[in-house]
């Protein structure tokens, strides 16, 4: 077994799933079934064992399985560096999702300290031609992986911000009441900058040591104007904040800081930019990026991540379909993967345990096959 892997998963009243539960032994589970049967709905049980809203960044109410709305849960036996982890996590109906490890209540920050999980998602495939804060949630969730506190830096930064944008709303103009705020916001910003920018090193540095079938992306954080020259320096952004304050009164928000940030990614070897690359290509740079992600957390974290990968393989070629496992195998992580059919995980073989997702009676149910889909 991988020094990281689920060895078991339940789900209960979850989406589509009134119950399921599988064994897992470490290798790759590749998960297929007709469209609409409950494939993501599984993947998105297992990326709630890492902090956040999941994979879908979904309310814990949108998760509870119709008509019963009783609630729901997921459990998981995980192992972690030569440690077994009982995990639950569970909602019950208008109220936040709850987290226990090892029987003991715990914070969803507890979760990324004694694992990883990463994911890629058919959404995530207009990450370069969209807006920038699909990037900027992109690219926290790859810096939550590596530093786990890095999600109370943007919740502390994100609360501070509205409570400046509604004095600015209201044309307060009193500094006073600015002043602890801004010193809160770019407290926090200050570090939300620093692990944006040591992550996108760590990604950096993890596609040039490797060889792989995957093109390398080039990364860089981008601010608009106006921009603080040091936006890693708590006293720089202070100033900053109070200098631009005229300017956001005028527009009624925070017209700079770290929540403007943006990613620029560059198809390195040909020096186009991410956004002008053909489909094929922004598939595999994210691909790429989604790799090199699990192999700096080796390094980082001592075992590569739990990988989520939703209709991965669709609009892959057989070779390149094959290159993806054969890395994904030679990374050692447990990946989740899902298709609408066994056939688009031939290239495993035996390297993967199977599942078929089918439908009845209004639920869902997750049925372990052998690697020829029977």
């Amino acid at each position: 077994m991988s020094a990281l892997a689920l060895s078991e998963f339940t789900l209960s009243h979850f989406r589509s799933h009134k119950r399921a539960t599988m064994a897992c032994d470490g290798r790759p589970v590749a998960i297929y079934g007709a469209n609409g049967a409950g494939k993501t709905n599984v993947l998105e049980a297992v990326s709630l064992m890492s902090p956040g809203r999941g994979l879908r960044r979904a309310s814990p109410d949108d998760l509870i399985r119709r008509p019963e709305a009783l609630g729901w849960k997921v459990t998981g036996v995980l192992q972690s560096l030569q440690q077994t982890h009982e995990i639950e996590t569970w909602a019950e109906p208008g109220s936040s999702r709850n987290v226990r490890i090892d029987g003991k209540a715990a914070a969803q920050i507890a979760l990324g300290c004694i694992g990883r999980v990463l994911w890629l998602v058919p959404s995530m495939d207009r990450l370069w031609i969209e807006g920038a804060e699909g990037r900027r949630r992109f690219l926290d969730r790859a810096t939550l992986s590596f530093e786990p506190t890095h999600a109370e830096a943007v919740l502390t930064y994100e609360k501070a911000m509205r409570e400046r944008n509604r004095l600015l709303k209201d044309m307060v103009r009193d500094a006073h009441w600015y002043v602890a705020i801004e010193r809160q916001m770019a407290k926090a910003g200050a570090r939300i900058h620093r692990n944006r920018v040591d992550a996108i090193a760590a990604l950096t540095a993890a596609q040039s040591e490797t060889e792989t079938a995957f093109p390398t992306a080039a990364l860089t954080l981008t601010h608009p104007d106006p921009a603080p020259d040091t936006p890693d320096d708590a006293a720089c952004l202070i100033a900053a904040f109070a200098d631009n304050r005229q300017r956001d009164l005028a527009a009624g928000r925070t017209l700079m800081g770290p929540h403007r940030a943006d990613l620029y990614g560059e198809f390195a070897a040909k020096g186009v930019a991410a956004k002008d690359c053909s489909t094929g290509e922004q598939k595999a740079l994210l691909i790429s990026l989604i790799l090199a992600n699990g192999r700096a957390l080796i390094r980082d974290f001592g075992a590569p991540p739990l990988l989520l990968l939703d209709e991965v393989a669709a609009h892959l070629d057989a070779g390149r379909r094959a290159a993806l496992y054969d890395e994904i195998c030679a990374l050692g992580s447990q990946a989740f993967m899902t298709g609408t059919g066994p056939e688009l995980f031939a290239e495993l073989g035996a390297r993967a345990q199977y599942a078929e997702v089918i439908e009845e009676d209004g639920a869902s149910s997750l049925c372990e096959r052998d690697h020829h889909g029977d």
